[in-house]
């Protein structure tokens, strides 16, 4: 899904990259610290740190992969009760009126059973965060 936001790309990085304003901007509840690894204390997490994220009784752990700066940045499951080989990108690209362009995607597989329930789930829940990302960005943004 792509969204777009008023808000510059160098806004939108800075949140993407600082594991700790997830659960500002985002439908996560809390950033899990112990079971995190290489969170960077300046909020610039870069490969290889894997971000544990509370949602409800759930905790999920996110590897980043690829970090192209206000660009792309590609993150893998590295643990999902409910998924294996997911892997996610999200992209941003200026756009002529200043603003960004937001494209958040990925792909995984289920345990079996989830398929049909995890397909409709994770596009509502991507489109939810990118949207919650837009919005914030554009608060970080405003004269």
């Amino acid at each position: 899904m792509t969204v777009r936001s008023k808000a510059p790309v160098s806004v939108i990085w800075a949140l993407l990259l600082d594991a700790a304003s997830w659960p500002v901007w985002s439908l996560v509840d809390s950033l899990e610290r112990e079971r995190s690894v290489g969170l960077d204390p300046e909020g610039r997490d870069g490969v290889g740190a894997v971000r544990a994220f509370r949602t409800g009784r759930m905790v999920t752990g996110e590897r980043l992969t690829s970090v192209d700066p206000q660009r792309r940045l590609v993150y893998e499951d590295a643990f999902n009760p409910m998924m294996r080989d997911y892997q996610a990108a999200i992209e941003t690209e200026p756009a002529p009126d200043g603003g960004t362009s937001i494209h958040w995607h990925g792909v995984y597989s289920t345990r079996w059973g989830l398929g049909w329930y995890m397909g409709p789930y994770l596009q509502r829940y991507m489109q939810k965060m990118a949207d919650g990302l837009a919005a914030h960005a554009e608060t970080l943004a405003a004269p």
